[in-house]
């Protein structure tokens, strides 16, 4: 991962002009379809950086303190910063930091294979009540996963290992004694 450097200047007006030349393109190639296809993509990639700045923007102004750990902290600018290779933090910080945000699951890691990008987890047991972390601690992991630590490509949830069966004692019915 490279260092959070000040990375090579984009001229705006220069890259303005390119994007319009490649639409431009793509319009006299003669496929209407493939020309609205980038437009689209042109629009939906202007919409994400938007939000993104806007996010950064109100972070930077509302949060008190060390304005990077909000920024940190945020999925969207925290998504951004990976897809550029910017973010400060290691892979294994940024794993942490994904699986606190779905903290309810009650996730720990069990291994990371770089080769293959599958993260295992394993879930651990919630209350003391033996019924582990719920059918949503899968998805939760991805969705964070997804912002905080896109090299991750796959996640295996494990159960966590059996514990006591929780004893329901209940009254005795009336008359019973």
């Amino acid at each position: 991962m490279r260092a959070p450097t000040a990375a090579r200047p984009a001229d705006a007006e220069q890259t303005g002009r390119r994007v319009e030349e490649v639409l431009d393109r793509l319009a006299a190639s003669g496929d209407p379809a493939a020309a609205e296809a980038a437009e689209e993509l042109v629009r939906s990639l202007m919409d994400f950086y938007g939000s993104g700045l806007a996010r950064i923007l109100h972070l930077l102004t509302a949060a008190p303190g060390d304005p990077l750990a909000g920024l940190l902290g945020d999925e969207l600018v925290a998504s951004l910063l990976v897809l550029h290779d910017l973010h400060p933090e290691d892979r294994d910080t940024r794993i942490t930091r994904a699986l606190d945000s779905v903290r309810e699951h009650a996730l720990t890691v069990v291994d990371f294979d770089e080769e293959s990008g599958a993260l295992t987890l394993r879930a651990r047991e919630a209350g003391g009540c033996g019924c582990g972390s719920g059918a949503g601690a899968l998805e939760a992991a991805q969705a964070a996963l997804a912002c905080f630590a896109p090299e991750v490509r796959a996640v295996d949830v494990q159960s966590a290992p059996a514990g006591p069966t929780l004893l329901q004692i209940g009254t005795a019915p009336t008359g019973a004694r």
